[in-house]
């Protein structure tokens, strides 16, 4: 089995962040059934991202094995004492490895680092390792709600932690 610290965790580079959304939208669209509004969104969330961008405050890691990229975590502000976790993804080559968990823990630490006091997250029900992430790493499902925005019907849901 792949060893999560076979891994590295490292700073996105020129063409990283058009990766992420091109990965989220080729993922949840061949795994879920996601329509082409998902990958818009998540363009959205980049663009976003890039604009509100405060070195200290935000950060992203983009996970790389053997050259190849494998995964990606966000850490986006929301005020001075709130941190958004954001676009998790692990390719399906990597996954149970372990990096998952260690995105998480990276986005968590920095996000302690950083002196926000809670980090929050969106997320969807279908999404059952993730979510067993959040849960054993401290987040608590705090709101969810009926979504039909990318075409099949789910449930999106909010978690969040104190820091």
């Amino acid at each position: 089995m792949l060893s999560p610290s076979a891994i590295v965790l490292r700073d996105p580079e020129p063409g990283d962040l058009g990766w992420v959304i091109e990965r989220h939208a080729a993922l949840y669209s061949r795994e879920y059934g996601f329509d082409r509004r998902f990958e818009g969104d998540v363009a959205g969330m980049i663009a976003a991202y890039v604009a509100a961008f405060q070195p200290g405050r935000d950060r992203c890691w983009i996970a790389e094995r053997d050259g190849v990229r494998c995964g990606s975590v966000f850490v986006a502000h929301d005020d001075d004492e709130t941190a958004r976790l954001r676009l998790l993804l692990i390719e399906p080559a990597v996954r149970g490895a372990g990096l998952g968990r260690r995105l998480v823990q990276t986005a968590v630490a920095f996000a302690r680092e950083a002196g926000y006091r809670r980090m929050v997250l969106w997320t969807h029900d279908m999404l059952i390792a993730a979510r067993r992430i959040y849960h054993t790493e401290g987040f608590a499902l705090t709101a969810s709600a009926p979504n039909e925005r990318w075409g099949p019907r789910f449930t999106s849901e909010t978690w969040e932690r104190a820091l």
